[in-house]
């Protein structure tokens, strides 16, 4: 929280003072450094560690469950070059309950979005984004722009249920710009006519332009989401699987080392191309262990820079 803001809830606080206490006592950060890592003051950043203290939550170690996430969370850091990697506590009774990751990628998108400075946020859609736009908190923001990555038309001519971008667009007034065009074109042919539309151009070209990529992180099995909602047939996700496909980010088939296949299915797609590389912020957001090897393989390839997920996920990705 900057100077000026409302208060944030005490639980939130405590997080925070926790988060500060690591990097102050066990990661060695000065307060400056702290300060900028958590985007708050330098006078913000010395309460945070001082009420760790008080709380406390520092002893001779970070006497809180987030202790165990930050250490996990700087070991993916380093292994995958991350420019942020947040991890929270896994649920034991429900190990791929997506709560806990989208309460934490919805505090993370209100932190971006509390810049005062325009930025443009790229968004991808799915359950997961879905329930942290959910969490979000009304703020005004009309100076931001939002670009969606995913056309928002279902495979029956619907509105996606799982659109982040509107919803999100309801809760900032920021500017949006949907893809007004379904997942999939029926062939090749027609998919270079629909993305040469030149409003699709400019959306596409806007999302590469975007300060901050937002996805989610799909997994390419018999549970595969573009399979079970109907996007593709169980013939072509068969077929995926043989060419080596190991998961999509935003309906983009990829193999173990981030490569796009050379499939069908990759030839008819009208979302926004990735964009490997370290100088963009593009942050996954997943969780389970059946998203491990599609993760593995985003962050392998870099399309994407920085990761949002749980202690069983974060663990089995370093042990590999």
């Amino acid at each position: 929280m900057k100077d000026g803001e409302a208060p944030r809830p005490e639980r939130s606080r405590l997080d925070d003072a926790a988060r500060a206490g690591w990097l102050y006592f066990v990661a060695g950060n000065t307060q400056d450094e702290i300060a900028r890592k958590l985007n708050v003051s330098r006078p913000t950043a010395q309460r945070l560690v001082s009420l760790a203290l008080s709380e406390r939550l520092i002893t001779f170690r970070l006497d809180h469950p987030i202790a165990a996430c930050m250490e996990l969370g700087a070991r993916l850091a380093e292994k995958y070059a991350l420019r942020h990697c947040d991890v929270v506590p896994t649920d034991p009774a429900h190990p791929a309950a997506v709560a806990g990751v989208a309460s934490a990628a919805a505090g993370f998108l209100e932190q971006t979005l509390s810049a005062e400075k325009p930025i443009i946020v790229a968004l991808g859609t799915g359950r997961t984004l879905r329930a942290a736009v959910e969490q979000i908190r009304p703020v005004e923001r009309p100076y931001h722009q939002l670009v969606s990555l995913v056309g928002n038309i279902a495979p029956d001519g619907s509105a996606s249920f799982f659109d982040t971008l509107t919803r999100l667009a309801d809760l900032t007034k920021a500017r949006h710009y949907p893809i007004p065009l379904p997942l999939f074109a029926r062939n090749p042919e027609e998919r270079e006519l629909l993305v040469g539309i030149e409003p699709v151009r400019r959306v596409h070209a806007l999302a590469a332009r975007a300060d901050l990529t937002l996805v989610g992180v799909g997994q390419m099995d018999g549970e595969a989401q573009q399979f079970v909602d109907g996007f593709i047939s169980r013939e072509e996700l068969l077929d995926l699987m043989r060419l080596g496909a190991v998961g999509e980010v935003v309906g983009w088939a990829i193999d173990a080392e981030g490569g796009v296949v050379d499939a069908p299915t990759n030839g008819r797609i009208t979302s926004v191309p990735h964009r490997p590389g370290a100088d963009r912020l593009a942050v996954g957001v997943a969780v389970g262990a059946a998203k491990v090897r599609a993760i593995r393989a985003a962050l392998t390839g870099r399309i994407i820079t920085g990761l949002i997920t749980d202690e069983a996920t974060a663990s089995a990705l370093l042990d590999s």
